[in-house]
């Protein structure tokens, strides 16, 4: 922050599943701010999570570009703000994101850092990140985010301090100060008689928290647009019963000065922003309705019910407080724990798998489709008899989660103390449970679907590689992380004759049950062409007017080796598809240069030249396709050069162990958006 000038900032870090960026530190800006994303998948539409995945700066120089190009993450923060998200490059990963806030103008030019500070300032970030993890300490984030205290540039000597509150108590208006987490840190006698309390009471207290009329979130809502914009602000707002008083804000680094005056909003002199009246009942805080918020547009992301379930989970307990969220499935006409996340609980005893009749809570909540809210266990007993008492949980919300008229599950919100549910809370947590209820039915339908379509794609695929003499064989296939359905990658191994092997590998075209069927196709049409003796060049020609004939308006890539074991030869062709690497015996490993040819499906009359090469024993040839080297933000070439590096530095092992270890370097190092299917191939014998 010192070094680029920006008055707030946040550090996230790669959490071990390799899958989830995680809060870990804030400065300028209380780490409550973001509770929102303390948690962010690194597949998710979010500026750190699209910095991290594709390892380049996200640059937010315009106040509404945020809300622009990422709405659903935007909701949490809707302020007049830039911002700008760098990857934390550690050597060849990315560990993580800084988040750097300014105070946002809508001209062009305007004050803020430049790009190549933001850079230069992660990159520092990211050597000091790679440097203590070569002492053997893991980088990785705590339980909890921390917000750092501002550095201090000397404090005032005691007769300048009282010098300056004398000041302060001299003037007609009232002044305050507030530090960045909202509490007082200075009240003037005239500020506390305008306000409605006393010095020592309000001191160290939030306003919204300590006075009752000023519990609604519009002034939490005023003061946060303060912190993030770091612009003045300006409201009149009405102390009951007739007492309007004006407010100025006045923020810096360190906190927001205000300043308070007797307001007349009949006068129109005094014409301001829209005022802020009492609430009418008790209000939902401001930091709960942006988490709801959040939470709303995050569930119409989600695809499988694991991500529903902890996108609930991990909002809900963020913005109630909770004790313990459970998440129970209706499912063949039995309820189904899918989640309990915080403690036990014994109120669910018996739920998991008890038929929907049955009087268990949950399943009770479920039958009538009307949420039950016990502000203390006693009401809770007198709805239902006998259920238990736990020493540590005294309120339970309990949310029938119902799509389209039909029973999905339960929701279960547990508290560990008394909890009043204001009319206001209680409509939202009913609007949230249909919300939730929609997007687990999505998400049960995907998983569906999903396996089905694995099922399908498993079944094209190989069941087990020949096992024959002279050869040392792998192969693995790996979805992509994020897919809505199948792909169409496909690999086989053919013997030919006694003494030679096909081996092909390909890539068609699109994600779907359609490509995969398509695959299976021309796996089947190719293997059959090698099985009766056809070359590489004629296998791909056939296979290309086959699929030109079906015009099924797809392309495929295929990359195809006929290995001649007593020659020690392999003749190779492609069809469009990345070059094999081949490793040498002296351990060198390096792409092949193979004479192009078309994709698949183009042209009914396009040749496939071959090349041959000659092949050594301990050789291992390579065949792969694109997603185990294609990454957001990297060259091809350098890709490539990546994977040879990796073939050479392996050490001489079995070709299984060397299968395992590229497919978890892949998942490791980047997010992977397309299928991998990778083939091993070593010759032991000459």
């Amino acid at each position: 922050m010192r070094d680029t000038g920006v008055h707030a900032g946040a550090v996230f870090l790669l959490a071990r599943n390799g899958q989830t960026l995680r809060l870990e530190v804030t400065a300028g800006l209380p780490a409550g701010y973001l509770a929102p994303w303390f948690a962010v998948g690194l597949s998710s539409p979010a500026p750190v999570a699209e910095a991290v995945r594709e390892r380049r700066l996200v640059w937010l120089g315009q106040p509404q570009e945020f809300a622009r190009r990422y709405p659903h993450a935007a909701i949490a923060l809707p302020y007049h703000y830039a911002a700008a998200v760098a990857p934390l490059l550690t050597g060849t990963t990315a560990g993580g994101a800084l988040l750097l806030l300014w105070p946002g103008s809508d001209m062009a030019g305007s004050a803020g850092p430049s790009p190549e500070q933001v850079t230069g300032a992660s990159r520092g970030l990211g050597q000091h990140l790679r440097a203590v993890a070569d002492t053997g300490h893991p980088i990785g984030p705590g339980a909890l985010p921390r917000t750092l205290p501002r550095p201090t540039a000397g404090k005032r000597e005691p007769a300048e301090a009282l010098a300056a509150a004398e000041f302060a108590e001299r003037l007609p208006e009232g002044s305050c100060s507030l530090d960045l987490e909202g509490k007082f840190t200075y009240v003037s006698a005239t500020a506390a008689e305008q306000i409605g309390g006393s010095v020592p009471e309000l001191i160290g207290t939030r306003p919204w928290d300590s006075l009752p009329w000023c519990a609604d979130p519009a002034f939490e809502d005023r003061y946060r647009a303060a912190v993030l914009s770091q612009k003045p602000g300006y409201f009149t707002a009405l102390r009951p019963p007739d007492r309007w008083l004006a407010f100025e804000l006045y923020p810096d680094a360190s906190g927001v000065s205000v300043r308070i005056s007797p307001a007349d909003p009949a006068d129109p002199t005094q014409a301001a922003p829209p005022t802020v009246r009492r609430p009418q009942g008790e209000p939902i805080s401001l930091g709960e309705n942006y988490q709801v918020l959040h939470l709303a547009a995050a569930l119409s992301q989600a695809l499988d019910v694991d991500d529903v379930v902890d996108l609930v989970s991990d909002e809900l307990m963020l913005a109630y407080r909770t004790h313990t969220v459970a998440l129970l499935a209706a499912e063949d006409g039995r309820m189904r724990i899918l989640s309990c996340r915080g403690c036990d609980l014994r109120l669910l005893e018996g739920s998991d798998g008890a038929p929907l009749t049955s009087p268990t809570p949950a399943a009770r909540v479920l039958a009538t489709g009307t949420p039950s809210f016990f502000a203390t266990y006693d009401e809770l007993a007198r709805a239902h008899p006998g259920a238990p008492r736990q020493d540590d949980v005294h309120a339970y919300a309990l949310l029938p989660l119902i799509a389209g008229g039909h029973p999905v599950g339960s929701c279960v919100l547990a508290f560990d103390r008394p909890h009043p549910f204001s009319h206001n809370q209680r409509a939202v947590l009913t609007v949230l449970a249909g919300l939730i209820a929609q997007a687990l039915e999505r998400a049960r339908l995907y998983d569906t679907s999903n396996e089905l379509a694995q099922t399908l794609q498993a079944a094209l695929l190989p069941d087990a590689l020949p096992d024959l003499p002279g050869l040392d064989v792998a192969a693995r296939y790996l979805p992509s992380v994020r897919t809505m359905d199948i792909g169409g990658d496909f690999y086989d191994l053919v013997p030919v004759g006694d003494s030679a092997v096909a081996a092909l590998i390909g890539d068609v075209e699109g994600h779907n049950a359609e490509a995969a069927a398509l695959m299976g196709r021309i796996r089947y049409s190719i293997r059959s062409h090698a099985a009766s003796g056809a070359t590489p060049e004629q296998a791909l020609a056939q296979a290309n007017r086959r699929l030109v004939d079906l015009d099924p308006g797809r392309f495929a890539s295929c990359l195809y080796a006929h290995l001649d074991l007593a020659r020690r030869q392999a003749v190779l062709a492609t069809a469009g598809h990345p070059p094999p690497i081949l490793r040498r015996p002296d351990g060198h490993a390096e792409a092949l240069s193979l004479s192009p040819g078309l994709l698949l499906g183009i042209d009914p009359d396009a040749d496939y030249p071959s090349t041959e090469i000659p092949l050594e024993r301990g050789s291992v040839l390579a065949l792969y396709t694109d997603g185990l080297v294609e990454t957001p933000g990297v060259d091809p070439d350098d890709a490539l050069a990546g994977l040879a590096a990796q073939l050479t530095q392996a050490p001489p092992q079995p070709m299984d162990r060397l299968a395992t270890a590229l497919i978890d370097h892949a998942r490791q190092t980047a997010p992977r958006m397309d299928d991998i299917a990778l083939l091993l191939i070593c010759l032991t014998a000459g």
